[in-house]
């Protein structure tokens, strides 16, 4: 039976910074009726990703804004409560970019579909290894970096869990992984569970200390990086790129939430002739089917871990959202709505 209150995480104030508690709030509203074309769906989880943080500023994008008194946009997975289209039934599961609400009420698009869960290790590998993040691996390997075996690939913000999976499928194609984490807890669990040949801990070392942990964790020079982090990460990055080397950019999280660092060492993209370019899923919204049948195969040969961090309820969004900028979380982070 619907709901007769709608709850949602709204944004009210653009962040200056860091996200405050005070940039937001719960609100409770009616939940919303359906007409022809429409879709209601109860929001079972929500996933949590460094990409909001863009959306809340009012700055160009990929993706407009979100507007203030809106909810904060979020993927999400849920079942159909009523629809207004007839390929959508009650009770079907879907997969959409959507909000931090219990109920969201939607026109299908591109970024919305039909989800079965019975194809899954569980409902949430949709949000992790078989949603955007795990499709953010799949064709960030796959499809952009296609590393050969015996290549060097450089993965900062290794211990996320888009990291975590990029550093895996390099490994799968033959190629020796290093990967860059906060902390002696997250980079053992780069090389005992996730597979890296090696992991730097970024904590307490400047640009030139860490460049010096990367030279010896790199030996023969990086032909490929796969960037979270930019800063002094890409910047000492920068100092070991093998000729003809490829960096893509998929985050910058480090610059967030402060004042740009900025690539200080981007001759180097001269002197190596090497390329650096962005990175967007968006770009393979048509293949996402493809790329979470391959995933789920990998899973079930055994041959990829993932690590999930669910955090319980809509009222604790703000303090979730918030781990991934302090590095608290320990795997994907999603927020359990239902």
């Amino acid at each position: 039976m619907t709901a007769s209150v709608n709850r949602r995480f709204l944004l009210v104030s653009r962040p200056e910074g860091s996200p405050r508690e005070s940039d937001f709030r719960l609100e409770d509203s009616p939940v919303p009726t359906p007409g022809p074309g429409e879709i209601l769906i109860r929001n079972h989880y929500a996933s949590l990703d460094p990409a909001i943080r863009g959306w809340l500023d009012d700055a160009p994008s990929y993706l407009p804004p979100i507007a203030i008194g809106d909810p904060v946009r979020a993927s999400t997975i849920g079942t159909v409560e009523a629809s207004g289209v007839d390929r959508f039934k009650p009770g079907d599961w879907v997969m959409g970019l959507n909000a931090i609400e219990a109920y969201s009420l939607v026109t299908p698009n591109d970024f919305m579909h039909p989800i079965d869960v019975s194809a899954a290790p569980s409902v949430t590998s949709y949000l992790s290894a078989m949603g955007a993040v795990g499709l953010t691996a799949w064709f960030g390997v796959s499809d952009a970096m296609q590393p050969h075996p015996g290549q060097t690939v450089l993965v900062s913000g290794a211990a996320g869990a888009v990291g975590s999976m990029v550093g895996q499928l390099a490994k799968l194609r033959g190629a020796r992984v290093v990967g860059i984490a906060g902390g002696a807890t997250k980079c053992a669990r780069l090389t005992d569970r996730y597979g890296f040949d090696a992991a730097i801990d970024y904590r307490g070392k400047d640009e030139a200390a860490l460049a010096e942990a990367i030279a010896t964790a790199c030996p023969d020079g990086i032909d490929h990086v796969f960037e979270n982090v930019g800063g002094v990460c890409l910047d000492a990055a920068l100092r070991h790129i093998n000729q003809d080397a490829q960096i893509l950019l998929c985050g910058l999280i480090s610059e967030y939430n402060g004042d740009p660092h900025g690539a200080r060492n981007i001759w180097q993209l001269i002197v190596k002739t090497a390329t650096m370019r962005g990175f967007l899923i968006a770009r393979y919204a048509d293949r996402f089917p493809e790329g979470s049948q391959a995933i789920a195969a990998l899973i079930g040969e055994g041959k990829l871990v993932f690590d999930e961090h669910i955090e319980q309820g809509i009222d604790n969004a703000y303090p979730a959202f918030m781990r991934l900028f302090d590095g608290t979380n320990d795997g994907k982070m999603i927020l359990k709505l239902v």
